[in-house]
């Protein structure tokens, strides 16, 4: 079940340290260097960032955003809780083992009996939060050395899988809520990184579902190589779901499937790291990140670097980011998760 335990244990050691206490690390001469262009600026951008997750978690252990479209505790926690992992925190390891430990309180305690992971009191279009638990909970599961949180999280993630079968369309898609019954792209790539994310994890995942999964994207793709909003539905190829297909597929293994290759040349030609943050940036460029580490060192060089310095102007004296339509938590979580990609901690996006 947790078979990258051992190789995080090892590593955690020096890289929390380095990480996250950079001037302690500095003095240290045994401390690892910062991994390929994390600057000693992205570094400390980086700390502001995790300390400003910490002082603004909830006292019940959620995170909830104050933008315009709702507070989303359950996405918002899985969020901020996958980016203290990517700093090699679990619940009883590194400087905010208490903060992935509250968070991940809130989420066990947030399932429900049908295995939906939600909070009905303030929480809508339910299936994104599913999702983002379902990947930061199998992460952590796959991290954590706590024997009692593993037996928690694998009965967690054992019914929030038959949930997301369940509520799976006829072409293999999701929709908003899980009794929907039709689909569109974002809910769909969610739920397939979710069962990915359980399936590494030791998670029993039905092969159908996957396989429904990934031929919903295929019949999704425009003659362009993009990604439209619904797979049966004509529409313009949208630069966010493109990039976030390439990461399905590229979560697959399949690195090399032609339809994988076209989505991410499209995506290359029309996600850039520009200062003129659009609608859905933060959204964008979380998949759009991930799929340019992973696509090999070319990519990334030419990607991270104007990537970084652009978040790095962005970040505000708090040390938070903020998404002009999600909100504070919402764009910290993922500026973080993109900055932490080259620290390599989190198995799901681990090249």
């Amino acid at each position: 079940m947790n078979r990258h335990v051992s190789n995080l244990t090892r590593r955690l050691a020096g890289l929390v340290m380095c990480a996250s206490v950079p001037h302690i690390a500095a003095a240290q001469t045994d401390a690892p260097p910062l991994p390929e262009f994390i600057t000693p600026a992205a570094n400390d951008a980086i700390q502001k960032g995790l300390a400003y997750l910490a002082r603004t978690q909830g006292r019940d252990g959620a995170w909830r955003n104050r933008g315009q479209f709702g507070r989303y505790p359950v996405a918002m926690s899985s969020l901020a809780g996958l980016a203290l992992l990517m700093n090699g925190n679990t619940t009883t390891q590194g400087p905010y083992a208490p903060n992935v430990d509250r968070a991940t309180r809130f989420l066990v305690g947030a399932a429900l009996p049908n295995g939906l992971i939600a909070r009905g009191d303030d929480e809508s279009r339910t299936m994104y939060g599913h999702g983002f638990s379902m990947l930061f909970l199998g992460q952590l599961l796959g991290m954590t050395e706590d024997a009692q949180r593993q037996q928690e999280i694998s009965e967690v993630l054992a019914r929030a899988v038959t949930l997301t079968g369940q509520a799976q369309s006829r072409i293999g898609g999701w929709i908003y809520t899980p009794d929907g019954a039709t689909d569109e792209g974002s809910v769909t790539i969610t739920q397939v990184q979710a069962l990915r994310s359980c399936r590494t994890a030791g998670v029993a995942v039905p092969k159908k579902v996957i396989d429904d999964a990934m031929n919903y994207l295929k019949i999704s793709q425009n003659s362009d190589g993009g990604i439209r909003y619904r797979a049966q539905s004509p529409g313009p190829s949208r630069p966010p779901l493109t990039a976030a297909a390439v990461m399905c597929w590229f979560n697959a293994g399949e690195y090399d499937n032609p339809l994988a290759k076209k989505a991410l040349a499209n995506a290359k030609q029309n996600i850039q790291p520009a200062l003129n943050m659009g609608g859905h940036y933060f959204y964008e460029h979380l998949y759009f990140a991930q799929a340019m580490y992973l696509s090999g060192p070319d990519d990334w060089k030419s990607y991270f670097p104007r990537m970084r310095d652009n978040l790095l102007r962005l970040q505000n004296a708090d040390g938070s980011w903020d998404d002009p339509m999600v909100g504070e938590v919402y764009g910290t979580s993922i500026a973080l998760i993109i900055l932490q990609l080259p620290f390599d901690l989190v198995p799901i996006m681990q090249r």
